[in-house]
């Protein structure tokens, strides 16, 4: 039995080694992709910047893609746990609205918690994209992933109260209104406060969507 419990303890200590590793091969690639751009991050500056070696970060992700794609996941998710993001608890307040106005309104929060962590990585993937294959691919990704999350919303507005537009134009709206490029534009190029940023999310949803949505604050 003792020797068992020392095998267990020995794997329990690799396995956070290990976990510890790819945290900073994640946070390191994540800095690096937002400020070099994905073309100009190789697996050797991710390496040196994490303090690990390159084949390290090979072993732990196998491609530069695929840390990118790690990357992102666990930017949009805020961490490496296997949760999905309509699961975690942050977004328990969608489900919890019992109004199309409150759903829109938790969902602005939603929207401002995961723009304030992705938005730089977005904006690198997109550029990405025009030439590079796998970033085109997962570029394509994030579109659809996003209109999927606004069509998960939107569906559950709707079983709470009567939408302006019929369900695709609601969804193709609110899809139009989570883009985190909004957030960069506003909060990281013109200096707005993330709650005034917010607010005018909400409320612009809000207007957009809703049948009686409210009137345009004078405090944007």
């Amino acid at each position: 039995m003792g020797d068992v419990k020392k095998r267990e303890y020995r794997s329990r200590v690799r396995e956070e080694g290990a976990r510890r590793t790819r945290q900073a091969v994640v946070a390191a690639a994540a800095e690096l992709f937002v400020t070099r751009g994905y073309a100009g991050t190789s697996l050797n500056d991710v390496a040196k910047a994490a303090g690990v070696s390159r084949p390290t970060v090979f072993t732990a992700f196998g491609s530069k893609p695929a840390l990118l794609r790690e990357v992102l996941d666990e930017a949009l998710a805020g961490d490496d746990e296997p949760v999905a993001v309509r699961d975690r608890p942050w977004f328990r307040p969608v489900w919890d609205a019992r109004t199309p106005a409150e759903v829109l309104d938790a969902y602005a929060d939603v929207c401002v918690l995961i723009a304030g962590r992705v938005a730089g990585l977005f904006e690198a993937v997109r550029q990405a994209a025009d030439d590079a294959p796998e970033a085109a691919e997962l570029w394509s990704t994030l579109l659809r992933n996003r209109r999927a999350g606004a069509a998960m919303v939107v569906e559950h507005a709707a079983g709470l109260g009567p939408l302006a537009h019929d369900l695709t134009t609601a969804i193709d709206v609110v899809w139009l209104y989570n883009d985190p490029a909004h957030h960069a534009s506003l909060v990281g190029g013109c200096g707005w406060p993330v709650r005034k940023f917010r607010d005018w999310l909400a409320d612009s949803m809000k207007r957009a969507v809703l049948d009686d949505g409210p009137p345009a604050r004078d405090s944007w």
